[in-house]
């Protein structure tokens, strides 16, 4: 009996072979591998599919995030109110500027931040704010951007799972000041490689995105902007993503099929899946939740399925900077990361393989 991966990226790229290959003899044989007409072509059509004016590559969904922040001139001794049940990745790059996370509780329904706690939160007169659209659910963007606006408060989009999620008409990336991606090769959307990108409505934003990502740059190895590095998506991948752009929405859909057979058909009252919903939800992954966790993973592994865990530590409970956050109480966030399991869920997945997913869900017991 085959297993049945987490995800299959051979699967999932050997559709496109031939358009991929096509992408990679252009790159090679146009001679340009850093900063040209790929990255801009792909700059150009993301943003459209964002409904937003601009997009600016950058190396990693990480890299994004801190470029954002560093264009707010967030830096040392800024406040920056975030989750801590995404990985780490918006944490890492908060510290990276030189500023202090205030982490967030989330909505126990959805695991996302919770406008509640973050309306709370907001007293403390934070620079920035950023949201995390989990698992490929939009957060509650609406309220949080209001609260955000209210407060005088720039509010930046962790994007990364959730690329084409959208509610009314409005798709992630365009409901706070500056969008950003990652295009990991497990994404949604993602190179065959490390990359990422920055979409924004804002042209000065924008220009400085630009400059952030080659050195500060004004001019060539003029440096006129504090913080800039070296962040720029390569021709290559920015070729690939081209290719694989026009088919996001048919394999969004194909995921959300998945997610809809798992919610049907999983009844194992032990298990708490997640909530439905409509263009709001990319299924990047399909996350459950169960006390009996590592019972089940095992149950899973014994019948041929793969499962992981998005994400068994908070950020304020991991060893590096746990000593700095040992007062900080998250108990929805904690709950979560004791309890989450994630099953099989790509565009690919057979019907017979769903079938076999809910089937050992369903005859699992403690």
């Amino acid at each position: 009996m085959d297993t049945i991966p987490l995800n299959d990226l051979g699967r999932h790229n050997a559709a496109l072979r031939d358009q991929l290959g096509l992408a990679a003899r252009e790159v090679v044989e146009g001679g340009w591998y850093v900063l040209g007409g790929q990255g801009e072509r792909f700059e150009r059509k993301f943003a459209e599919y964002c409904a937003v004016p601009h997009c600016v590559g950058v190396a990693n969904g990480t890299d994004a995030i801190e470029l954002a922040l560093r264009c707010l001139k967030v830096g040392a001794h800024s406040r920056v109110l975030t989750v801590a049940n995404a990985g780490m990745y918006s944490t890492i790059a908060i510290r990276s500027t030189g500023a202090v996370p205030v982490f967030v509780d989330v909505d126990p329904s959805t695991l996302c931040m919770d406008p509640t706690s973050l309306k709370q939160a907001l007293a403390c007169q934070p620079d920035a704010v950023v949201v995390t659209h989990l698992y490929g659910r939009l957060a509650d963007a609406h309220t949080i951007s209001g609260l955000c606006a209210e407060h005088g408060v720039p509010l930046i989009e962790d994007c990364a799972q959730a690329h084409g999620a959208q509610r009314d008409g409005r798709k992630a990336g365009s409901f706070g000041v500056m969008g950003c991606f990652s295009f990991y090769p497990t994404k949604n959307l993602g190179a065959l490689g490390d990359a990422g990108a920055v979409v924004t409505a804002d042209d000065a934003l924008a220009k400085r995105l630009r400059q952030l990502r080659q050195y500060g740059w004004e001019s060539k190895y003029t440096s006129a902007v504090e913080g800039g590095r070296n962040s720029r998506m390569d021709e290559i991948q920015a070729a690939f993503l081209s290719a694989k752009l026009p088919q996001l929405d048919a394999w969004n859909k194909s995921r959300r099929r998945v997610a809809s057979q798992y919610s049907q058909g999983i009844q194992n009252p032990r298990l708490h899946l997640p909530g439905q919903s409509g263009d709001d939800f990319v299924a990047h992954l399909y996350v459950i939740r169960t006390a009996g966790r590592n019972g089940l993973r095992e149950h899973l592994r014994r019948a041929g399925i793969a499962s992981d865990i998005h994400y068994p530590l908070a950020d304020h409970r991991q060893p590096c900077i746990a000593d700095r956050f040992a007062d900080v109480a998250l108990p929805n966030t904690e709950l979560a990361t004791s309890q989450v399991l994630t099953l099989p869920c790509f565009p690919e997945m057979t019907d017979a393989e769903v079938q076999r997913v809910i089937e050992a869900c369903n005859t699992w017991h403690d």
